[in-house]
Formats: structure tokens, sequence, C-alpha cells
């Protein structure tokens, strides 16, 4: 997969805070060397935040996020406000812009405590070092720069980068249970819900882990999996399986197979894999008459038999036998208060990024709300959770309650 084609998700977020006419676009232009942020005299011109991909050396392929000012007016200021700090929740490294001359305000301050709060990486820069009466109190983790004469611009870049270190993604989403010259064969069901002539992200990101763990990929559809699995010459080390189509594949897999789903995988890759396996069980708990939030990490047009929203519902209330209330949400319309639901049913998350999914699950985790994971919860209702966790040794005691 080439730089230019880096999925979002996997991208280092860089989000870029501070107040109205601090500079945030212009230190961005600066630093990427391009016009990518509209640069405005004009109090409020970035008034939603914005997304950028792009190539940043020496960081690679990065999402910058050029966030409104800290300190909007009125009704609409304060929603943007809002929106700067929901910012915080998918920020791998933070970038705190000050005006260099009237120094640190309550509004930088504020969102530095945050910013701490998080654990998020940061660097305070103070802008318009070409004024004579820029004269900040530096202190440890802050820059003085220029965007208008490019000071101390490269060093920023170089700052960024030692803090990007810290936070690489060494994990794998699959290949770290593979040896080489390994067979895997991946079942992608074909129904009206799957997109038109591609493969799904996950899809892909997992043929790609298992290529690059010098292991083979063979890719099939539900209904031809068992014909597929007789035709090979050597039994796969693994079956991995898109999980609206569990119950089939685990009854056409040989036990002696290990199984599990591209949700699942995506849940360990991403996310509390434990947790989610443990929420999965409150489902023994639910009640007529209680809320079930079904969430997504993405929008996208519905289909009639679409899994989030009609597939889900329809095998929760055959398993529960209850009448339960289900609520939906997609893309960043994840709520802070999660107390009126007796279980949270998330996605596997492609298109989130790391840090936004674990903000997601410890949202859940602090309010005592268990929450779970598509692929999780539709292997424990067929009674094989146990089966597609397997793989993971990380989790041997846990497999002793399931």
């Amino acid at each position: 997969m080439s730089l230019s084609n880096t999925p979002a998700a996997e991208r280092l977020h860089i989000g870029i805070f501070g107040r109205i006419n601090a500079g945030k676009s212009s230190i961005i232009n600066a630093v990427t060397a391009q016009n990518i942020a509209i640069v405005s005299q004009v109090k409020g011109t970035t008034t939603d935040p914005v997304y950028k991909t792009m190539e940043l050396l020496p960081l690679g392929p990065v999402m910058i996020i050029d966030t409104p000012g800290l300190d909007d007016e009125g009704e609409l200021g304060k929603l943007r406000i809002q929106r700067t700090y929901q910012v915080l929740n998918k920020t791998d490294i933070a970038v705190l812009v000050v005006d260099g001359v009237t120094g640190m305000s309550d509004e930088d301050n504020k969102i530095l405590s945050r910013i701490k709060d998080k654990n998020i990486p940061y660097i305070v820069a103070f802008n318009r070092a070409d004024l004579p009466d820029c004269k900040p109190d530096l202190f440890p983790g802050s820059i003085l720069v220029s965007a208008l004469t490019n000071q101390n611009i490269e060093l920023l870049k170089e700052e960024i980068a030692k803090l990007s270190s810290k936070e690489t993604n060494n994990k794998r989403i699959v290949g770290d249970i593979l040896e080489p010259n390994d067979l895997v064969v991946l079942v992608v069901p074909i129904d009206s819900s799957a997109p038109k002539g591609r493969l799904i992200l996950p899809q892909q990101q997992t043929i790609r882990d298992i290529l690059d763990s010098d292991s083979t990929a063979i890719v099939t559809k539900d209904t031809t999996l068992k014909d597929t699995l007789a035709k090979l010459g050597q039994k796969p080390r693994l079956v991995i399986t898109d999980s609206q189509a569990f119950a089939r594949v685990n009854k056409d897999t040989p036990n002696d197979i290990m199984l599990t789903s591209f949700s699942i995988l995506f849940s360990r890759y991403k996310g509390k894999l434990d947790l989610q396996i443990k929420g999965a069980t409150a489902l023994e708990k639910i009640n007529d008459n209680d809320y079930v939030l079904i969430s997504e990490g993405c929008t996208h047009h519905r289909q009639c038999e679409d899994i989030g929203t009609v597939k889900l519902p329809g095998w929760i209330n055959k398993y529960t036998k209850k009448k339960i209330n289900f609520e939906f949400t997609g893309g960043t319309g994840f709520p802070d208060d999660l107390s009126k639901y007796a279980l949270v049913v998330h996605c596997g998350g492609c298109m989130l990024n790391e840090r936004e999914m674990k903000y997601r699950l410890q949202c859940a985790e602090d309010q005592n709300v268990p929450i779970t994971n598509y692929g999780v919860l539709i292997a424990y209702m067929n009674g094989i959770l146990k089966r597609s966790v397997a793989p993971f040794k990380e989790l041997s005691e846990l497999l002793c309650i399931l």
C-alpha cells in the first residue's frame, strides 16, 4: 500500500488548537509548505474542524486537523468550541498555537489541561517570533516560531516527529499469530449490502497483513467455503469470516482449524478485546424495555440487509426474547452520556483511529456500561465465542469463563 493510499484511520492524527487568529492555519501552511488551510484576518475563518490527509516528512502519512478558535463567541461559537474539544478524542499529537505577543490565555490553559488529562503528546508553538513584542515565557514542551518567516518551523516538525515515535502502532491485525507459508482463508459474503466491485477496508487491510507475514490468503464466499477447503492441498492455519456469516462458516470449518472474524480482529487491533468479550455476557441481563445502543464508526447508505440496523437487532431480539429499545449512531455521533444503555454494541472501528476507538471504550467502562463488538456478540449468540477468540494466547485466562 502506497503512502498516498494509507487509510485515514491508520494515519497519525495531528490536531492544531488555539485561539482565533493565533495563527493555526498559518502554522499548518508553514509546516506542510502548502496552502492547505485558509488564512484570513477575519475572525473565525475556520468554523468547523477541517481534516486534511497528506504526506509530511519525516512523519509519513498524517491527518492534520485544523480546529475552530477556542475563544469563539455566541451560541454557534459554543458549538464550534465543543467540536474542537471533541477532536481531542482522535488526536495522536496536539499542537497548541499561542499568540506569542499576548501569551497563554485562559482558553489556552484550559485546553492544555485537557490535553494533559488525556495523555496526548503535545507541543506549544508560540507564534509571531518575527514581532519585537513576541517575548513569551517558554516552558518545557514549548517552542518559539514564526509562520511568516518560517523561523523554527523545521524545529517544530522535528519535535512533532519525536512525539510521533511514541505513538507508533506496531500491533498487527493478524500477522502476530501467523508463521511464514501459513494458509489463511478469508470468507467474504456477497449480498445486497456488499459494496459493488470492491472489498471493504477491513478485508483489504487483513489481506495485506497476511501477505506481509509471508503467508498466503485465499478469498472465498460463505456459500463456497466448504468446497474451497476440500480443494486445498494443505490445511489452513486460520479461517477469517465476515461476522454475519459466523454460524454457517463455523459449521463448515473443521474444529482443528482456527476460526475468527474480521470484526474480532479489529476489536483486538484497535481496542480492548477482553473488555468487549466481557461486555457480550451482559446480554444475559437484558430486560424488557432496556435500551441498547448500536454504534458504527462510519456513515454509509443503509441497505435492506444492513447488519447494524436490521440484522443485529433481529438476532438480539431472537436471542433475548425481550422487547428492546434500539438506538443507532454513526460516524462521529457517539454520545458522551451512555447511562441510559444496558449495552453498547460497536462495530470493528475500521474507520476510526486507535485513540478514538479506545476513547469510546473508555467512556463505557468509566460509566459501568457493558460494551461489546459486532463480531464478539454474534459469536457469543451462536455459542462459538470461545472458539472465535482461542487464536489469541493473551486471552487464555479469560477463555476459562466462556
